[in-house]
């Protein structure tokens, strides 16, 4: 597809929500020229409904089953893409090895604190509705703990804090070349 293409058949990028994945990868797309996928949207347009509606009517279980699917397909089938991920998608070993054989992973980091200002105000985050003692930092703090060590078996890590979109994006290009 690109001459570009010999250093890793695709880009694709963890980590929490709201830590920039969907908006570094498309960065990263445009200056390579390579097709952008958010694995959220991408099911989302296969179920035909929001990922907030398939864990509500079908529940958390079939959602990891089709990421399960999909990380199949990608690792199989998928060539010249930049791939944010849905930020449960590398919880499982098998989504971690699938993807890695697909390409250079790249975990994105980010607070809780700063985490929690971002996605203040977002209601299409099943996980975030409602946390259960009200404090949403916590609840995020909780989380992230809860996938510290998946998150760090991903061999490639960029601090998102204080960053532009485009300082993270030049990160992630960085590890791509080398």
């Amino acid at each position: 597809m690109q001459t570009t293409m010999g250093k890793a058949r695709n880009i694709i990028l963890c980590g929490f929500m709201g830590t920039g994945k969907t908006t570094v990868g498309k960065l990263v797309a445009a200056r390579l020229g390579w097709q952008f996928a958010d694995t959220d949207q991408v099911i989302e347009a296969r179920c035909g409904k929001p990922i907030s509606a398939i864990f509500a009517e079908a529940g958390e279980a079939a959602f990891r089953q089709m990421e399960r699917a999909l990380c199949q397909e990608i690792a199989a089938s998928w060539r010249g893409y930049v791939i944010a991920t849905g930020g449960g998608m590398v919880l499982d070993a098998t989504n971690r090895e699938l993807l890695l054989r697909s390409g250079c992973l790249i975990c994105l980091n980010l607070s809780a604190e700063h985490l929690a200002r971002r996605l203040a105000n977002k209601t299409d985050r099943p996980l975030l509705l409602n946390p259960p003692d009200g404090d949403l930092t916590a609840h995020i703090q909780r989380l992230l703990a809860a996938r510290a060590e998946a998150y760090r078996a991903v061999p490639h890590q960029v601090d998102t804090t204080n960053l532009s979109p485009y300082a993270v994006s030049e990160a992630v290009l960085d590890i791509w070349r080398h």
